[in-house]
């Protein structure tokens, strides 16, 4: 990119006229430069560019068009700002940059002309289990964060933890009740999803229900099959990459499955995440011929993973947090914000990490579902959702403190763009939720407990 003179004060900028835009679905939602901003800057880092300045100089230059072009008071639509984007790029010289944002303009209206419908399907996950989902929200008043607000403001946020909880423990039986009935061919059931999906309390409630039918189990968490992390992959900035399949010894987990199948004894290894080590003899286990395993493991469905075992012998479940729940801009919130803020408090606790860390390292977790979860969805005998309507204003309590110097470390590195864009809306987002001090409305035995801590479970 070329650096262009500001032809303008910061002062007229300060004061711009606009301040909404109609979005393509029609609604009306406040002007936001960041958004401006950050699509330009996007498209410069896509061609080599690295100076956010420069994009932001850029939008105020966008800004003062919207200004002289449109009467005050007046909504200009998304498409009219994206055509002054592209105005501004071509008459400063930014041709590189203007093409790719051209680009990526043209792929996402690709995208939206196959959607229909007003409910987000993302990753993979069919129509009717969102709708399921959506529907349980409005029933119950938690579809926007408006309303849970005024659950909140009313005292009624403990009824709705009650009502979640309760429908998450009948998917839960649901779930154990379809392994019982296919326990002569079931070997080994697996739940699988992305990072923070709630996988380990949803394989621990399952054998909860297994353990009072008699049906024998033994449970195999595959985390602790990370190599050592010297031996870890490394991503493109050195950085040490968990999110891959191949931070697993692959090789190692499909012998000890087909040795626990076949009757032998295995010796299991444990990792330690504070140390970056693995106890290669930690605990011997063996599989009775009536037990069957249960694996909970971010990277379950991927075919490599337990290649060794036959498709017959194996339940496969998909764990997501398949929120349903409108910001006060009408936008749903993202899947993978909510799980990256449960994996911010379970990393600072659990882990011994700084919350800038994980939001720092959340691109890599994305990357990797893309790559090695969502496309097997496909595959699964069943979809679980573990969202919990009222965990937002708990995560308040939390987290919210931490963000403003997340946005600041960030805001300046062309690496770390994703998760300065990504930090920013999760703190808008949080600035809009009623914070929850106490959270002893929450059960010990709760999902939500594995990311916040105080379990009655051991993890």
């Amino acid at each position: 990119m070329i650096e262009q003179p500001s032809l303008f004060p910061e002062k007229e900028i300060a004061g711009y006229k606009i301040k909404n835009i109609i979005k393509r679905d029609g609604r009306i939602v406040p002007f936001d430069k960041e958004r401006v901003v950050n699509s330009i800057f996007r498209s410069a880092l896509s061609v080599g560019g690295s100076n956010r300045q420069i994009a932001e100089k850029l939008t105020d230059k966008v800004i003062k068009i919207i200004n002289q072009t449109h009467p005050v008071e007046s909504t200009p639509s998304v498409e009219e700002i994206q055509d002054i984007v592209e105005r501004v790029l071509v008459e400063n010289f930014h041709f590189k940059t203007a093409k790719a944002y051209i680009l990526y303009r043209e792929e996402h209206r690709r995208i939206r002309e196959g959607k229909d419908s007003r409910i987000i399907v993302e990753d993979n996950v069919p129509y009717k289990i969102l709708w399921k989902v959506f529907t349980w929200n409005i029933d119950h008043h938690c579809d926007t964060i408006e309303k849970i607000n005024r659950l909140i403001a009313k005292k009624k946020l403990p009824q709705l933890v009650i009502e979640a909880e309760k429908t998450y423990q009948n998917e839960i039986n649901r779930v154990a009740k379809e392994i019982i009935k296919n326990r002569d061919r079931t070997r080994i059931a697996i739940a699988a999803g992305p990072s923070s999906s709630g996988k380990t309390t949803t394989i621990t409630k399952i054998s909860e229900i297994l353990r009072k039918e008699n049906i024998s189990f033994i449970l195999l968490n595959l985390d602790n099959y990370f190599k050592n992390l010297e031996s870890h992959p490394k991503d493109e900035y050195g950085d040490y990459d968990f999110e891959t399949p191949q931070a697993l010894d692959i090789q190692l987990i499909n012998e000890h499955l087909t040795e626990l199948i076949n009757g032998k004894t295995i010796t299991m290894p444990e990792y330690n995440f504070k140390t970056g080590k693995r106890n290669l003899n930690a605990k011997k286990l063996k599989l009775n011929p009536s037990q069957i395993i249960l694996i909970d493991s971010l990277h379950g469905l991927y075919d490599k993973i337990t290649s060794a075992i036959p498709d017959t012998a194996k339940y496969k479940l998909y764990v997501e947090s398949l929120c349903q729940t409108r910001d006060e801009n009408g936008e749903f919130v993202r899947w993978a914000d909510l799980r990256m803020l449960r994996r911010m408090s379970r990393d600072s606790w659990h882990r011994g990490y700084d919350p800038l860390h994980t939001v720092g390292h959340w691109h890599y977790v994305r990357r990797s579902e893309m790559k090695f979860i969502v496309p097997f969805i496909s595959k699964v005998d069943c979809i679980l959702n573990t969202a919990m309507p009222y965990e937002l204003p708990i995560h308040k309590k939390y987290l919210f403190k931490y963000f403003p110097k997340i946005i600041k470390t960030y805001e300046n590195d062309p690496r770390k763009l994703d998760a300065y864009i990504r930090a920013k809306r999760v703190y808008e987002l949080l600035k809009s939720v009623t914070e929850v001090k106490n959270d002893s409305i929450v059960p010990e035995n709760s999902l939500l407990r594995e990311f916040i801590g105080g379990s009655c479970y051991k993890y």
